[in-house]
């Protein structure tokens, strides 16, 4: 079965151009595939093929126009009107060749193989248009069995009532034929096995009409003078030496002609395009016109050539094709021969063979199937390569190889959360941040500080001033791995039932004993300070609790940060810790869930404990500031103090290694000191449960798995587009998705951004490079 490639053309000029839509199809059903594109202004074109036309008019030969425009003289300029005609293709299809019309081009050379045989369809009403010579176009002379059409864009089905004939019903009119030879048309046609021909030499009108009338005919001929007349270009025959008519004033004949099952016109005359567009309107299934004036030896072989092809059994539209192109045997005496025949088409009807004219095979209308339910071929490779890339982006994330750059894509979008997201620090909390100017002050009062950076006689002071001001909760923040010399501090700390101290799990010196708590603070007051910090050093998880070695100094079950919340929350809002069913951490209606080895960006990681995501306040400082000596010298108000968790400790880089990389920063020289960490792990938690403020969370697997796909298919869905524009959708898209997975973060999703970008431009790569290869394989 044949392939029909429709090129409908809308209302444009050549001033403005032209949007253009493409049907690809097979014979007798709905277009498979359908796109649009526009071919550009051209305004120099109509004047190309007027050049040519005055060029081809001169040569004088014994055109088949009326007796009145007859030319006597016959000038040699047949080297000029082939000059001519090479300007013209050339120009011709480097306008084909623009970079709109291009997705038609690509389109064309995807679907259609140069062994297709193939009807092409030019659909316009612009005349200027219908001109050109779309023969020589490219695309058509690399396909052998490829041949266009012209076609109105109005045209209507026609139910005949054909009667089996065991000939073919020829009418043939020789028209006025003065100067010109008609007796070679006649002999063919009287030649053709399986016809029966009627002829009309120089009929009257009336004569013409009875016979239209009169009988069911296949195939109408005329033989003769004609012309296309006046600015419409009103076509025009001559019958006799007296009398001319338009198709006008055939109408009704005709008509009556085409119900009875007439399935060609040809007519045999020159200057043909202004009958085909007086007859398209009869909506005569097929016709054949000569475009310009015809030379007589043009005209007879062309004809010759014609019945003999199609009456031998080729189709309609490769006979017309071989026939036109025998006749560059001609074009040494004869330039530009091949470009006169032209078909007119009535859209809505198929081309007979000669055999179901005959009868000898039924001829049945065309059946209309129903739109076809699989994805058309092109949408299949990018549906399919969509589904393969991210088949390989899933696999490569869940071996780890895009942990990294999924999180320093976390990382950066971190970072820009505050310009966006604007958080007050957390009113709830207070820092006392001893500096190198408090451990220098301690040295001048004679304090000992060797080895530490708080003595034990300002730690009490500090803890002093501190329970005058009624703190909800006191976090240590400093290792105190050895007794207090002082017996008020010994006191103190034991007895404070609102002080937290630390204890360390294990540390790179002592990985199973770790750092032992101070001795004087009870087992129920203790939080472990341990962070979890990823291969690259950034502290992004926070733990919650866990459980100890056996062997380990520090025994607490929980997070330091944790047990200050606990306080604050049971000094509040009465509310206590439990583990749900699942082992996760829940706080009033709160529930923290827990992190899997396999959770958003991270693969393979150590999830034991209780770990959920940290999420940073998005604020310069997390909490109010104040240094010790602020403190100890009563500079600091009670409110500052009052129901607050305060937190002590150590800033000065030069007694403390308590710095840590974070999301916000990740050079050594701007880390963030560990107790403003804490207090952004305490002011996560206080915020979830008092404030709603957002968890960072995950989707599930599948849900990450569909979102990577959706991304691919825009990938394989923009690859049908051109080069340089699908440059700019591939980034406009990307910035879409960046903008997606920055605005569900905010809101505490962490959906992946990198996979999904690979994804995206992996798919446009492997179509593209598809589409090449095809492109690649037909053309050779």
């Amino acid at each position: 079965m044949g392939k029909l490639v429709v090129l409908k053309f809308a209302d444009g000029s050549f001033e403005q151009g032209f949007p253009v839509t493409l049907q690809i199809g097979e014979e007798d059903e709905r277009p498979s595939t359908e796109i649009t594109a526009k071919l550009p202004a051209a305004v120099e074109m109509p004047l190309y093929y007027s050049h040519w036309q005055s060029s081809y008019r001169r040569l004088s030969n014994r055109y088949r126009l009326s007796a009145d425009d007859m030319q006597v003289t016959n000038v040699s300029i047949t080297q000029d009107c082939d000059n001519i005609a090479h300007i013209l293709r050339s120009h011709f299809n480097t306008w084909l060749r623009t970079e709109e019309f291009r997705p038609i081009r690509e389109k064309w050379l995807e679907k259609l193989l140069p062994t297709d045989e193939v009807r092409v369809i030019l659909q316009t009403e612009n005349s200027q248009l219908q001109l050109l010579p779309w023969h020589l176009w490219d695309l058509l002379e690399r396909n052998p069995k490829a041949e266009f059409a012209l076609a109105s864009p109005t045209y209507e089905k026609i139910t005949y009532k054909k009667t089996r004939n065991e000939k073919v019903n020829i009418l043939a009119i020789v028209g006025n034929s003065q100067g010109i030879d008609t007796e070679a048309d006649r002999a063919l046609l009287q030649q053709l096995r399986d016809a029966d021909v009627s002829f009309l030499v120089e009929p009257q009108r009336k004569e013409l009409t009875d016979y239209l009338w009169g009988k069911s005919w296949d195939i109408l001929f005329f033989a003769g003078h004609s012309s296309s007349q006046g600015k419409d270009g009103t076509g025009r025959i001559y019958l006799n030496q007296t009398e001319s008519l338009t198709i006008s004033e055939l109408r009704y004949a005709l008509r009556k002609a085409v119900e009875r099952g007439l399935q060609l016109a040809i007519f045999n005359s020159c200057d043909g395009l202004g009958l085909a567009r007086d007859l398209a309107d009869l909506q005569i299934p097929q016709i054949i016109v000569m475009r310009e004036p015809v030379p007589d030896l043009v005209a007879q072989e062309f004809l010759k050539s014609f019945l003999e092809g199609f009456a031998g059994g080729e189709s309609f539209y490769q006979a017309v094709r071989d026939s036109r192109e025998r006749l560059q045997g001609l074009e040494d005496k004869f330039p530009c021969a091949t470009w006169l025949p032209v078909i007119c088409q009535n859209l809505a009807q198929v081309p007979p063979t000669w055999q179901e004219i005959t009868g000898k095979v039924e001829l049945q209308p065309p059946e209309v199937t129903p739109p076809q339910s699989a994805p058309p071929p092109r949408f299949a490779v990018a549906l399919l390569s969509s589904v393969v890339m991210t088949a390989l982006v899933c696999g490569l994330r869940f071996f780890g190889l895009l942990q990294t750059s999924e999180l320093e894509a976390f990382d950066q979008m971190m970072r820009l959360r505050p310009f966006i997201l604007h958080e007050e620090p957390d009113p709830r909390l207070l820092v006392v941040a001893i500096d190198d100017d408090d451990i220098d002050a301690q040295r001048r009062n004679g304090e000992n500080v060797n080895g530490k950076s708080l003595s034990d006689k300002s730690l009490n002071k500090l803890l002093e001033k501190l329970q005058q001001y009624k703190p909800q909760a006191i976090g240590l923040d400093i290792y105190r791995d050895f007794k207090a010399e002082l017996p008020d501090l010994t006191t103190r700390l034991n007895q404070t039932e609102h002080l937290i101290g630390i204890c360390k799990n294990s540390d790179t010196a002592t990985p199973v004993k770790g750092i032992a708590p101070p001795p004087e603070i009870p087992e129920e007051r203790l939080g472990f300070s341990d962070f979890i910090h990823d291969p690259d050093g950034v502290v992004r998880r926070h733990l919650l609790f866990m459980n100890q070695e056996p062997v380990s100094s520090c025994h607490a079950t929980y997070a330091f940060s944790a047990q200050l919340a606990f306080r604050y929350l049971l000094a509040d809002k009465g509310i206590q810790p439990k583990l749900t069913s699942q082992g996760d951490l829940q706080l009033g209606n709160t529930i923290f869930p827990g992190l899997s080895s396999r959770t958003g960006g991270y693969q393979g990681i150590d999830a034991n404990g209780g770990q959920i995501l940290l999420n940073y306040r998005s604020s310069q400082k997390i909490a109010e500031e104040v240094t010790l000596t602020q403190i100890l010298s009563n500079q600091v108000h009670s409110s500052a103090i009052k129901n607050r968790i305060v937190l002590i400790g150590v800033v000065a880089k030069g007694e403390s290694r308590d710095y840590w990389a974070t999301p916000y920063e990740n050079q050594f020289d701007k880390q963030m000191p560990g107790v403003f960490v804490q207090a952004h792990m305490v002011s996560q938690l206080l915020s979830a449960v008092l404030d709603k403020r957002p968890l960072l969370r995950v989707w599930s697997l599948w849900s990450e798995v569909i979102w990577i796909w959706g991304w691919s298919v825009v990938g394989g869905v923009l690859a049908v587009r051109s080069l340089p524009r699908l440059a700019i959708l591939v980034i406009v898209s990307s910035g879409v998705l960046y903008v997606l997975c920055f605005g569900l973060l905010i809101h505490g999703y962490w959906v992946p951004f990198v996979p999904s970008a690979l994804a995206l431009v992996g798919t446009v790569s492997v179509v593209l490079f598809e589409n090449s290869n095809s492109r690649l394989v037909l053309a050779n």
